[in-house]
């Protein structure tokens, strides 16, 4: 594991180095980010057919991602059962995304509130915020069409975030954007090009997938520069703060409700997903682009790596 980088000040943009290289510069990152945006964004309201019907028999996220896959209480169950229980998930994951979204726009702000205004870092942040109403406008509309309810974070997750946003340092938010994003994207990719899946679903998940490519550039970008600019407190404060994040978000990353809804007893579902060597495979393989690059810049360390391991996303 590379050593911890030293802390240096924000201002030495020519010189900034971690254990991957020289960082770009912010300016430059950001521009191309916005035309990249230009050129590849999306109007989910018109760039799908929110009318179509929905299609008998197809699944509604693919059937190796829903959580209790290849348990013994899935061999029972009928595929019409299976199928339902991927169009709950599927709402449960749509209703996670939206909060977690509502978040990171929140953290947005924060982050870009004392930035020059007319900076092109700025300019991004807000086209990226932009980005976020839309999607989780499109989230909260593919619930809909679904038929499944919207699956809220329980009270104390809900409320955890809320002092989370308050208090965040910005290579804390940082942190944590990418675990809310990049989980997701490794999941939709699978997703997407996967025709026995509904077309509204594949439409949601690869528009996503198209735009939060570069939410996760621009995320990875700065918590690169915030874990050699921040000063040691701040640093250390994000291994801490990022895997007790990791633990929370792996909890809450499917609603226990959705068992109850497609007929399951609860404690008996959540048991096996727990015991289920295939989930935890897909939990780790999910989170393996983001911890690899975690630990590179010096972030799984200390009592914060204990913690995502304690979370089952680090293998």
């Amino acid at each position: 594991m590379t050593s911890a980088p030293t802390a240096m000040t924000e201002t030495d943009t020519d010189v900034l180095r971690d254990a991957l290289g020289l960082l770009k510069d912010r300016e430059q990152v950001a521009e191309r980010l916005l035309d990249s945006s230009a050129k590849h964004s999306f109007d989910p309201d018109t760039e799908l057919d929110w009318d179509a019907p929905l299609e008998e028999g197809k699944w509604f996220w693919p059937p190796e991602l829903v959580s209790l896959y290849d348990t013994p209480l899935w061999r029972k169950m009928s595929l019409e059962q299976q199928q339902d229980l991927s169009r709950h998930e599927a709402a449960s994951l749509a209703s996670l995304g939206i909060w977690f979204e509502i978040i990171l726009m929140q953290l947005l702000v924060r982050h870009i509130y004392d930035k020059p205004v007319t900076s092109a870092h700025v300019r991004y942040a807000l086209t990226e915020i932009a980005d976020e109403c839309r999607h989780s406008k499109m989230f909260a509309r593919m619930i809909q069409k679904g038929g499944a309810p919207a699956y809220p974070v329980s009270r104390l997750n809900h409320n955890l975030a809320r002092i989370l946003k308050t208090v965040s340092t910005t290579p804390g938010s940082f942190a944590c954007t990418l675990l809310g994003e990049e989980i997701l994207d490794w999941m939709q990719r699978l997703t997407f090009p996967d025709e026995r899946v509904q077309t509204i679903v594949r439409g949601v998940t690869r528009i996503h997938v198209v735009e939060e490519a570069r939410h996760v550039r621009y995320a990875r970008e700065e918590l690169r520069r915030q874990m050699v600019t921040a000063p040691r407190w701040e640093r250390e404060l994000t291994r801490i703060s990022s895997g007790e994040a990791a633990r929370v978000f792996s909890v809450a990353f499917v609603n226990p409700a959705v068992y109850t809804q497609v007929g399951l007893d609860r404690r008996e579902a959540v048991a096996q997903v727990r015991a289920s060597g295939h989930r935890r495979e897909v939990m780790q393989s999910g989170a393996r682009r983001l911890t690899d690059f975690l630990d590179e810049i010096g972030v799984l360390r200390g009592v914060g790596r204990r913690l995502w391991r304690s979370s089952g996303l680090l293998a």
